[in-house]
């Protein structure tokens, strides 16, 4: 259960407390003039009128405007008015994209028990008479543009539920609302800019069972304060710069359910207090710089659910007790300095379904024990030092619910199995790259029909491409990449079905870690959280095919990404590719192509990464749509004029071509690179390589996507024909983030990171 979805929960309950008490119809009540003038006040101020609000025929009675609940005055205890005179007590214009301010005259509506006014425009500061409404109960701001300090006089003696999340509010963290606000069960202020360390003060909130500070620029140690909610249920302070060792006085919060601490900069050892955590069932820790081992009352703990200490420097045997554990269903330890066997103990751990373990040193290949994890779905154990592929293949597939698997960076140089009688009949995601296997397509992986993505990209594998990779009704993401590949592409892949039919469901494996799909420096890193997120491609780029393209390339209207580069194709551009409308890239460089490009392509409305460079292609480049915007690299090593490239001849005669075939890389590609990788591990420090560029003539050198961040590399490369390959060896904890000294060796030798 997420967060947001707890706070909800809670809010709604309050919400339907107070609901309850409203019993008198609002056929029978006439609104109060003063509530009346208050709401048109306030909608004036909002820019554009709300439907139904108004001073003509029925709309003149405010309780039967949109979003407005009325009660009685009666009811309310009130001897101001006849029992049908109606008050205001509940506002609800969620997602009513109203703009402008929030005007003083809120504070006019004084018997206001509810106001929602969550997921609009709403900006500027917030006026001083919202935060004095004596029997408000329940606001939710969230979602807004409001930005500056929230006002210090806050005076909410009924307040239940208070919400101003997913705003732009700064300076210190309101601390003093608990002072005025004893009854406060839910305080929400995460995703703003709130600053400085936690002031004293949030201990009074005894009451509190939800505090979420995430996402604000918060700093120095947990306060104390915090420690003396007992009846704390969820407390999220993730993605803050909160420092210093996580104080034993987390164990106090015996309550907890909820524990996010995860990308700060807490050190140390975790405390081993959990013992005391009896309710506790997710423990979220990631990106942080915590030591040492996983304490044992973590590692004993029954509650727990969600275990997740991925990116830390945690160090030596990685020892959980399943038997204890009954209740772990996801477990990530990946990008940490754990050493050893591999947890012999995991089967044990009867309910656990996903399992990261990635960037480890394990001494040992994957114990047979693993046969009898039945109940494994996911299994990242990538970058591991693990040896003997053969053995690591035919135990995991006796995981009978084994639908991710991860083992990229492993198994350097050694066969990839071709055993037909291996089985993973539920597998939707195969990544082994970036680990020099070497032999043919595993006819094996025929048996995994369920496949959504491929990637076996960055190794030596050869032979020709069988059709049956055509077979696969759902696979949507083909990396083969930067392998040996010869013969043709087969025919079959223009019938993927997953790449042709835009409204095919795709089956989402309900992974608990995010993917990722790494691109260079120019384009940043985007982080995908779901699998149904990320790019529909197809990437045979950096291999030996031969032949030419396809037309029927042009059924894959659902492909974004289409990497041929590289190769030795020949032949025409197909026209018919204009009809892959869904295109985003087209690499087809570094091939044997001629004739021209075809003018139809500038129809490709979303083209936005496009090169035919070094190619035998001549005439005109196409003068509309996308290609106004591509750079000259994305055309040079041929005979093509227009555009960005030369000027087509005014008179007849030959074309006047003077390229240099040994300007520096930044000519082929720098402005538009097209070296692409997918990473599909738990952490940010550890996207899997998958690359698309060929280190061959002028192509810029990138580094291997598990280098946390990519160096920008231009210098000339010599240009062969001759396959060669780039590869990084894994970063190491110290120079994490930066990837330098590339060099361009032999096939088989490294370039370090």
């Amino acid at each position: 259960m997420g967060v947001r979805h707890s706070l909800w929960v809670i809010l709604a309950v309050a919400w339907l407390c107070f609901r309850a008490q409203v019993l008198h119809s609002q056929e029978d009540l006439v609104c109060n003039s003063s509530d009346s003038n208050a709401l048109l006040d306030l909608m004036s101020n909002f820019g554009s009128p709300i439907d139904g609000w108004g001073l003509d025929g029925y709309a003149n009675n405010c309780c039967d405007w949109l979003g407005v609940v009325c009660n009685s005055s009666s009811s309310l205890g009130l001897s101001d008015g006849p029992s049908s005179s109606g008050r205001v007590v509940e506002l609800v214009l969620a997602s009513k994209n109203l703009a402008g301010n929030l005007s003083d005259s809120i504070g006019k509506l004084d018997q206001l028990r509810f106001l929602n006014l969550s997921h609009n425009l709403l900006k500027s500061t917030l006026p001083e008479s919202l935060l004095h409404l004596p029997h408000l109960q329940v606001l939710d701001l969230s979602y807004n543009e409001f930005s500056g300090a929230v006002p210090k006089s806050a005076s909410l003696p009924s307040l239940r539920a208070f919400d101003i999340s997913e705003n732009s509010f700064s300076g210190s963290l309101p601390a003093w609302i608990c002072a005025n606000s004893p009854h406060i069960q839910v305080l929400n202020l995460a995703v703003n800019s709130f600053s400085d360390v936690i002031p004293p003060g949030l201990g009074n909130c005894s009451s509190l069972q939800n505090l979420s500070l995430a996402t604000n620029s918060l700093m120095g140690a947990i306060s104390e304060d915090i420690f003396t909610l007992g009846r704390l249920v969820q407390l999220s302070l993730e993605e803050n710069s909160f420092s210093g060792p996580l104080g034993s006085g987390i164990g106090n919060l015996t309550e907890l359910v909820r524990l996010d601490i995860s990308t700060n900069r807490f050190s140390g050892s975790l405390p081993d207090v959990f013992q005391n955590m009896k309710k506790l069932q997710y423990f979220i820790a990631q990106t942080n710089s915590f030591g040492g081992s996983i304490p044992s009352s973590l590692s004993n703990s029954p509650s727990l659910t969600f275990l997740n200490l991925r990116n830390n420097s945690l160090t030596g045997m990685i020892v959980l007790n399943c038997s204890a554990m009954s209740s772990l269903v996801s477990l990530d330890l990946g990008s940490n300095n754990f050493s050893g066997p591999v947890p012999e103990d995991l089967p044990n751990c009867q309910q656990l379904r996903t399992v990261n373990l990635a960037r480890s040193k394990f001494t040992t290949p994957i114990p047979r024990s693993f046969k009898n994890f039945s109940s494994l779905v996911y299994l990242s154990i990538s970058n591991s030092s693990l040896s003997n592929i053969s053995s690591a293949l035919e135990i995991l597939q006796h995981c009978n619910n084994l639908t991710v698997l991860v083992l990229t960076l492993n198994y350097f140089d050694e066969e990839l199995p071709s055993d037909v009688s291996l089985s993973f009949p539920k597998l939707e995601v195969l990544v082994m790259a970036k680990s020099r296997l070497k032999g043919s397509m595993p006819q094996w992986v025929r048996g995994c029909t369920r496949l959504q993505l491929l990637d076996l990209s960055w190794n030596s594998l050869g032979g020709t491409i069988p059709p049956w990779i055509g077979d696969f009704q759902s696979l949507f993401y083909l990396d083969l990449s930067e392998n040996s590949f010869v013969g043709e592409i087969p025919k079959e892949i223009t019938g993927l079905p997953a790449l042709i039919h835009r409204n095919m469901s795709i089956l989402e494996p309900s992974l608990d870690f995010p993917l990722f799909w790494k691109r260079t420096k120019q384009s940043g890193v985007l982080q995908y959280k779901q699998l149904t997120s990320l790019p529909r491609l197809v990437d045979l780029g950096g291999n030996s095919l031969n032949g030419s393209i396809w037309p029927e390339f042009e059924n894959l209207k659902n492909v974004h990404i289409l990497v041929l580069s590289n190769n030795f194709l020949s032949g025409s551009i197909p026209d018919s590719l204009s009809e892959m409308t869904s295109l985003e890239t087209l690499n087809l460089s570094y091939n044997n192509l001629s004739g021209s490009i075809p003018s139809s392509l500038a129809r490709l409305n979303f083209l936005s990464r496009f090169s035919v460079a070094y190619n035998n292609l001549s005439g005109p480049v196409p003068s509309g749509g996308q290609f106004l915007t591509f750079p000259y690299s994305s055309f040079i090593g041929n005979n093509l004029c227009g555009g960005r490239a030369p000027p087509c001849p005014t008179s007849p005669g030959p074309t006047n071509q003077s390229e240099n075939h040994s300007g520096s890389a930044d000519h082929a590609m720098s402005d538009i690179n097209l070296g692409m990788t997918i990473g599909l591990a738990f952490g940010m420090a550890i996207g899997i390589a998958l690359g698309t560029t060929r280190t061959v003539k002028r192509a810029p050198l990138r580094c291997a996507s598990f280098c946390p961040v990519e160096a920008p590399v231009s210098r000339p490369v010599p240009f062969s024909k001759k396959k060669r390959h780039l590869e990084c060896s894994p970063p190491s904890r110290a120079s994490a983030g930066n990837c330098t000294k590339l060099r361009l060796s032999p096939r088989g030798s490294k370039a370090n990171c």
